[in-house]
């Protein structure tokens, strides 16, 4: 019978993928939109065919590779992602033929983790950020780097640094854009992740009319907004390109999700919290004039932040903790705020003020707790590795004295701050953990050794 978009047939599940004919929605947004003469509109992706904006860049990628040669029967793919670029490869690899391979955080939902499972990719879970850091040598981007090195039946497609991102957006997102609001948008706004929405979009919209405004929206350092990063996590990805941006504005992590909150209660739109996030900052961006016609790019839908919505919303955990859903009891969630809290100056230290203590006579003992094949690829130097779970069976290793001076370090910070308070209640008074781990002591090219 072959494609008809307004019959809605199709010949394969491929052929629903977005473009200049088959569009997403727009949306308007009437309750959540303060203004009286700016006209707000939400781009629903999840109306892709496997649920996210990542669909387009998956496909393209795929296409581009398969163009250019480096794809093709036999091959296997590895990509290192933050859930719904992994989501969109690994179907449109099951309809190609191509099986997926995925270096994650376990940070990412464990919705996303569990579907990409069942979706047959092998996933590889790690002790890695919420968004991939490229520097980290035992990130989720080096971990797919050296799969693709190393074993030659696997293909990197690399979504931070391929020009077939943005170029899919070049591509369908920006035409879509163009011919749903007959030419009048004014101003675009999209979440910063990759970039390649942003910087493929907005060059589109900007050739077609160079006044169209073009903004970004990032989260706060130490944000819960999978999929987007904050500005210092931006300088990691190659398709970030401020130059060629209008603005860019913060928004924190409360603000994104009660937004998340009012947009599915409020607008009955059922968008995730990235949408909150990039509708948050949208009305701290545009102006309420005659003529301005906004259109904002909403990534994915709610259903797949359950487990995120348990931490921002507690109160619409069920209340039964033997339900499989539940939330933290109160000795864990008491057990969370006490890790949380050591984010202060004097439970933790910046990598650039350990290197310097390190250079002075009196050094404090560094202790890295990863696992040792995780240390013996880089670490701090003079560090002394004792993996977290060794801790206990190891703490003669530590100083007799409770007094002395100990740092502790993993891959991200987040697991070192649970050994320090292991080691506060073995009555070490001085102890304290590196912020933001191994990844940031690496990102400020600070020197390690193997």
């Amino acid at each position: 019978m072959g494609n008809d978009h307004a019959l809605r047939v199709y010949d394969s599940i491929l052929g629903m993928l977005s473009g200049e004919d088959n569009p997403t929605p727009l949306v308007r947004l009437n309750r959540v939109v303060p203004f009286k003469h700016a006209q707000v509109y939400a781009k629903l992706e999840w109306h892709n065919p496997f649920g996210a904006v990542k669909d387009r860049v998956a496909f393209n990628m795929i296409r581009d590779a398969e163009e250019r040669g480096t794809l093709s029967s036999g091959k296997k793919l590895v990509e290192a992602t933050s859930g719904n670029t992994g989501l969109g490869m690994a179907m449109v690899g099951n309809a190609k033929g191509y099986p997926l391979q995925t270096p994650l955080s376990k940070g990412i939902p464990l919705e996303k983790r569990s579907i990409l499972r069942f979706f047959g990719t092998n996933v590889v879970e790690l002790d890695d950020t919420l968004c991939p850091a490229p520097g980290a040598p035992e990130g989720a981007i080096a971990t797919a780097h050296r799969t693709a090195e190393k074993e030659p039946d696997f293909v990197l497609l690399n979504q931070y640094a391929n020009e077939a991102n943005p170029d899919a957006h070049y591509r369908t997102t920006g035409p879509e854009i163009w011919r749903q609001t007959a030419g009048k948008v004014t101003h675009f706004v999209a979440g910063l992740g990759t970039c390649g929405t942003i910087t493929g979009t907005g060059r589109f919209l900007k050739e077609n009319n160079p006044a169209v405004k073009v903004l970004g929206v990032h989260p706060e350092d130490g944000h819960d907004i999978p999929g987007v990063r904050s500005l210092r996590q931006l300088a990691q990805t190659k398709l970030y390109r401020p130059k060629e941006y209008d603005g860019t504005v913060e928004v924190t992590n409360r603000e994104a999700y009660e937004m998340c909150l009012r947009l599915n209660r409020e607008e009955s739109v059922i968008a995730g919290p990235s949408s909150g996030m990039a509708l948050s900052g949208a009305l701290k961006l545009i102006p309420d004039e005659p003529g301005v016609l906004v259109v904002i790019i909403f990534p994915d839908d709610v259903f797949k932040y359950a487990s995120s919505f348990q931490r921002h919303f507690p109160d619409v955990c069920p209340p039964d903790a033997t339900e499989i859903s539940a939330g933290p009891s109160k000795t864990e969630a008491l057990y969370d705020r006490m890790v949380e809290n050591l984010k202060n100056p004097h439970d933790s230290v910046k990598p650039t003020d350990l290197d310097l203590q390190l250079k002075a006579q009196a050094k404090p003992l560094v202790v890295d707790v990863r696992l040792p094949e995780h240390f013996a690829e880089g670490h701090v130097p003079g560090a002394l590795n004792i993996p977290q779970d060794s801790l206990p069976d190891r703490a003669s290793e530590l100083p007799e004295d409770r007094g002395a001076e100990i740092v502790m370090v993993c891959n991200i910070g987040r697991f070192s701050k649970h050994t320090v308070l292991y080691l506060k209640s073995l009555g070490y008074k001085n102890v304290r953990s590196m912020k933001g781990g191994l990844n940031e002591w690496v990102r400020k090219g600070l020197p390690t050794e193997k």
